[in-house]
């Protein structure tokens, strides 16, 4: 499994009909207007990378595993959810569950197309929904202070240095800002983390435009670059509705000519995982063998045991050693047994951190 994502933005800004896209399903209804998403929808599409055709024509292996990326169909949110408006308190309960959020933000004009506001702005609507994630965080933070101070009071240690996070955290959303901003050293980092604070969590703005800007982008995505620049934040320029077109078609080859008369060398769904590896600082590594080639991810610093865990427990809690050949080694000299020959594959253990690209085989004894 890579990564889960949450798809939230105000109602009729796309967020179903990218959805369906990526997905390939008609699981999420989309439809001109607002709350048509009641459940959260859960789609998982195969993360694409070409180092997996390559491993596996050397190796091969008689078929190709892809690790999984999960997306989340969140219902639409209005200004006042933090109150309960719309469907709120369901919106950020749903929230609360994924590891980052895919904010998309309406770049496009269509008088066909209704919008909750009236009109078509972007940078307001991502500070609409930002506002009220602000506001439910402020809330879950002060509901925190008694309990904690009675917990000091009793000489919990623990407890003094959450408060100190929690007292952090209530001046910088006070101050109009997201907790994700916060300078959190690592012994702190498990702490902030139980807080499970919505604006910690990393955001993807996704700039839905019409198909004629899916290239370059248009001017309302260019303000919206502006405010992810100023906010540290990851943007990515995709137009659904292409989306939606491409994952009607069957063949690889129509998809590629598709694209190339849209001015597109890749698809939205290729941006979004390589712009969501880089927000949530993740990597792949691989196993090779004649059975299946397989793609595994891990988050950037992972040890070698935490990603033998990642194929089973036992590899983990049994973990011996790991023998280790980089991508680059593998492809160049022809597979597992040249590299061999020639050096390159490392016998690794426990304090070994995994690298982007690696492919491993992992010996071990329970």
């Amino acid at each position: 499994m890579g990564f889960n994502c949450g798809i939230v933005g105000l109602p009729n800004v796309g967020k179903s009909t990218l959805f369906n896209a990526l997905t390939a399903t008609a699981a999420a209804e989309a439809a001109n207007f607002p709350f048509c998403t009641i459940e959260p929808n859960t789609g998982r599409v195969a993360v694409p990378d070409e180092r997996l055709d390559k491993i596996s024509a050397i190796s091969k292996s008689a078929k190709i595993i892809a690790t999984q990326l999960e997306f989340v169909d969140i219902a639409g949110l209005v200004r006042g959810a933090s109150k309960g408006e719309g469907l709120g308190n369901q919106f950020l309960a749903n929230i609360r569950e994924v590891d980052a959020i895919v904010h998309v933000l309406r770049c496009f004009e269509d008088e066909n197309v209704t919008h909750v506001e009236g009109g078509v702005d972007p940078v307001r609507d991502a500070e609409t929904v930002e506002t009220e994630l602000m506001l439910a965080d402020l809330e879950s933070l002060e509901k925190r202070i008694i309990p904690l101070e009675k917990r000091i009071r009793g000489g919990d240690k623990d407890a003094k240095a959450q408060m100190a996070l929690v007292e952090r955290s209530l001046a910088l959303l006070r101050d109009g800002k997201p907790a994700r901003t916060l300078d959190v050293s690592a012994d702190d980092r498990k702490s902030f983390q139980m807080l499970q604070l919505l604006t910690a969590k990393p955001v993807l703005y996704a700039c839905n435009v019409d198909e004629g800007s899916a290239a370059e982008g248009n001017e309302f995505s260019a303000k919206v670059a502006t405010m992810a620049a100023e906010q540290g934040a990851e943007v990515v320029v995709i137009s659904a509705q292409i989306e939606e077109e491409i994952s009607q078609l069957a063949d690889e080859e129509e998809r590629i000519d598709f694209l190339e008369t849209m001015g597109l060398v890749e698809t939205g769904l290729a941006r979004v995982i390589r712009s969501g590896y880089t927000l949530l600082d993740l990597i792949t590594f691989f196993t090779a063998g004649p059975k299946e080639t397989r793609a595994w991810t891990v988050r950037r610093g992972a040890k070698a045991p935490k990603a033998a865990g990642e194929i089973h427990t036992d590899f983990e809690r049994g973990f011996i050693r790991a023998e280790t050949i980089s991508y680059d080694d593998f492809v160049t000299l022809g597979g597992e047994q040249a590299a061999k020959d020639a050096g390159k594959m490392r016998q690794e253990g426990k304090e070994y951190v995994t690298r982007d690209g690696d492919i491993m085989l992992f010996r071990f004894n329970v």
